[in-house]
């Protein structure tokens, strides 16, 4: 007897993860391999998260469940970073901690949106957006976005698509995004905003890789603009993972619009019960000042590996190419380097196989032009990524 598998879960697997088997597989076997494919900052936490890590579970303190929405002095810390970095009084009943941005967005869009409604989102962008919202059951609107509009969508646009395929309850943005690195302004966000509003679309803003940028000297918004400088009634996620480096503690967060905060608070408490207590008790060290130094020492090693990889594009004769002004991805097409090859995921895994540099095909993010894209992670660090060109430049001269 055949049983029945849901289609809400015919999902295409993370491409990333695959990847890591195989570069895990080869390590194993004595191959020495340089992976620039995961999304994760070397180092780990900040002394000040680990320490208090270490002291609750030393002192074998109660790690029961907290409340559904996270610890109430986690929440107030994350109500204090959103004064630190943007000058905005956000009040800790507006903060939702969950588990990991991932545990975020899928709490966001089973608040917002009904099985059957559209959300529209950029291409190339992160698939797991894409792939929630298949699994429940809402449709996707892709809305291709390339070197033409930065890689990020534009009023203009959206209304082609609203007029070709019809009008759109929900817009997912990333800023910065990934794979591109690329950002979204103050001006243009102001005018999505207005947009989504005009329009009576929510908008949720993925802001994970704020504090992750590279602007110039006396730039603007040096951090990222967060969506809720403009306006409340968008959902804002955040995390942990990147800027902190704590992709491994599962912990992340969102701002509640008014009309929403009753959902997630439901919903919150029937998913997951409550983020991970001892990753929430350890997370109250992220807030400290020494650790926001430490998180900044680190982005500052990302954008020297980041001036590396850039000085190096002329000899890997890759474009166009994302600016990369955010996070810690170069987004390329790989142009001439593609003869002889099937595509980008037949050139990455012939890179691995021969090379071992793990990169990661551009059909992750999306699957139209992906095939002539890769993603390239500089989180490994300057030395890695060096190694890892030369080793691709020796490649591609076969």
């Amino acid at each position: 007897m055949t049983l029945k598998v849901a289609r809400r879960a015919a999902v295409p697997p993370f491409e990333v993860m695959n990847i890591l088997d195989r570069v895990a597989e080869l390590r194993a076997a004595g191959r020495d391999v340089i992976s620039l494919c995961a999304g994760e900052p070397s180092g780990g936490a900040p002394a000040d998260v680990e320490q208090l890590a270490a002291r609750a579970h030393t002192a074998r303190s109660d790690m029961g469940y907290t409340s559904s929405l996270g610890l109430r002095s986690l929440r107030r810390e994350v109500a204090g970073h959103y004064r630190r970095w943007y000058g905005l009084d956000v009040a800790p009943e507006e903060v939702a901690i969950t588990t990991g941005s991932s545990g975020a967005f899928v709490l966001a869009f089973l608040a917002a949106f009904d099985a059957g409604d559209r959300v529209a989102l950029a291409r190339p962008g992160y698939p797991a957006y894409r792939n929630i919202l298949h699994a429940l059951g809402c449709e996707v609107v892709e809305i291709d976005c390339g070197p033409d509009v930065g890689f990020q969508p534009t009023p203009e646009v959206l209304d082609d698509v609203v007029a070709r395929t019809g009008a759109v309850d929900g817009l997912v943005v990333a800023s910065p995004a990934n794979p591109t690195g690329t950002m979204i302004g103050r001006d243009q966000l102001q005018a999505l905003t207005s947009w989504a509003g005009a329009h009576g679309v929510r908008l949720v803003s993925d802001e994970i890789y704020h504090g992750i940028t590279y602007p110039p000297a006396g730039a603007p918004d040096p951090r990222g603009v967060s969506a809720w400088e403009l306006d409340r009634t968008g959902i804002v996620i955040s995390s942990f993972s990147k800027y902190w480096g704590m992709t491994g503690w599962r912990l992340g967060w969102a701002l509640m619009p008014a009309d929403l905060a009753p959902a997630f608070d439901a919903l919150a408490g029937n998913v997951a019960l409550c983020p991970p207590a001892p990753a929430q008790v350890a997370g109250l060290g992220a807030f400290t000042d020494d650790a926001y130094a430490e998180a900044d020492a680190r982005v500052a090693g990302f954008a020297g590996t980041r001036a590396v990889l850039l000085g190096e594009l002329d000899r890997l004769g890759w474009g166009p190419v994302a600016p990369a002004d955010g996070a810690f991805y170069l987004y390329a097409d790989l142009g001439h380097n593609l003869d002889g090859f099937e595509g980008s995921p037949h050139w990455c895994a012939e890179l691995l196989e021969r090379e071992g540099v793990a990169v990661v095909p551009g059909t992750d993010f999306d699957a139209v032009h992906g095939s002539r894209f890769v993603r390239l992670s500089f989180a490994a660090g300057r030395q890695n990524v060096a190694e890892a060109v030369e080793r691709i430049v020796r490649f591609q001269a076969r």
